[in-house]
C-alpha cells in the first residue's frame, strides 16, 4: 500500500467549497503525506466517467482507494462518481436532504451555484472592496482612509498586504495598509493621516529571523533584510502599538485565514461577503 494518500478535490462548479473544507480537515493529519488532484467543473457524465476512469487507475495501481471531497449537486454527475473505488466525502447531498426534509422544501440543485452571480450586491461588495485594498496598499491612497473598515500596520514584509487581499476578497470589508520602516524616522510615531483614523487599525507583528527570511529572500544580502535591522524595526513597531494602545496580532506561526478572522472578530466588523 502506497505511503502517500491520493485526494481528490471534485465539483460541478468551482470546486472553492470543497478545497477549503476539504483542507480544514486534512490539517487534522498533518503527518500524511498527500497528492492533492483538483477537478472543477465535472458538469457533464463524459467529465465525470473519466474522472471515475482515474480514480479507478490510481486505485489499481496503489492498492488504496483515493478520498474524494465533492460537492457535486446533480445526482446523474454523483451517482456516476460514487461508482468509482474511492471513498467518497459528500459535503452537499446529506445537508441538503436534511434541510429539505426540515423545511419541508425542494433544493434547487443548480450546478454552480455556490459561486454563482445571484447574488450580486455581496459579490460587487466584494469586488469593490478589492479594489479599495489595491489603490491603499502600502500607504498608498491615504486619502481615501475614510472609508476604510479597518488600516493594518506593520513593518514591511510583516504579513499586511495579504491578509488585506483576504479580507477583501472573502469578507468584503475595506482594508487598507501602511508599512513602516527605517525611514520613518528613529521612533515610529503615527502619521496624521493614521491619527485621525486611529480607532481603524490594527497592527501586526512578526518574529525577526522570520521576517529575515522573508526579506532575504525578496533581497538577499542587503541591509533591508539583515537581522540586525528587522529586530530594530519590529522593536519599534511594538513600541509604538504598545504606547498607542492599538491592537495587534504575531503572525509569525499563523494563516491568513486565522488572522482575518482574528481582525474581524477583536475589530467588531461587519462581513460583506453575505
Amino acid at each position: 500500500m502506497s505511503s502517500s494518500k491520493t485526494i481528490f478535490f471534485i465539483s460541478d462548479g468551482t470546486g472553492i467549497t470543497a478545497a477549503n473544507v476539504g483542507h480544514s480537515l486534512l490539517t487534522q493529519f498533518p503527518n500524511v503525506q498527500l497528492i492533492k488532484q483538483f477537478r472543477p467543473f465535472i458538469d457533464t457524465l463524459e467529465k465525470a466517467r473519466a474522472v471515475v476512469s482515474e480514480i479507478n487507475s490510481i486505485y489499481e495501481k496503489s492498492g488504496e482507494k483515493p478520498v474524494l471531497f465533492t460537492t457535486i449537486v446533480d445526482d446523474a454527475l454523483r451517482n456516476e462518481i460514487s461508482q468509482s473505488h474511492a471513498v467518497m466525502l459528500d459535503f452537499f447531498h446529506g445537508f441538503i436532504e436534511q434541510l429539505e426534509k426540515h423545511w419541508q422544501l425542494p433544493s434547487n440543485t443548480r450546478i454552480g451555484g455556490a459561486h454563482g452571480l445571484e447574488n450580486n450586491p455581496a459579490y460587487n461588495m466584494r469586488i469593490d472592496a478589492l479594489n479599495y485594498t489595491l489603490s491603499t496598499d502600502d500607504g498608498l491612497g491615504y486619502q481615501f482612509y475614510p472609508e476604510a473598515d479597518v488600516i493594518l500596520v506593520g513593518v514591511s514584509r510583516s504579513g499586511k498586504t495579504p491578509t488585506c487581499l483576504y479580507l477583501a476578497m472573502h469578507f468584503g470589508i475595506y482594508a487598507a495598509n501602511y508599512a513602516y520602516t527605517d525611514d520613518d524616522g528613529q521612533y515610529f510615531e503615527l502619521p496624521a493621516a493614521l491619527k485621525e483614523q486611529r480607532q481603524k487599525l490594527f497592527g501586526l507583528i512578526i518574529a525577526p529571523d522570520h521576517l529575515h527570511a522573508i526579506r532575504s529572500k525578496r533581497k538577499p544580502n542587503t541591509d533591508y533584510a539583515s537581522l540586525a535591522r528587522c529586530q530594530h524595526e519590529l522593536k519599534n513597531m511594538k513600541d509604538l502599538l504598545l504606547r498607542e494602545n492599538i491592537p495587534f496580532i504575531d503572525a509569525t506561526v499563523r494563516s491568513v485565514e486565522e488572522i482575518s478572522t482574528t481582525i474581524v472578530t477583536q475589530m467588531g466588523l461587519t462581513r460583506r461577503d453575505v
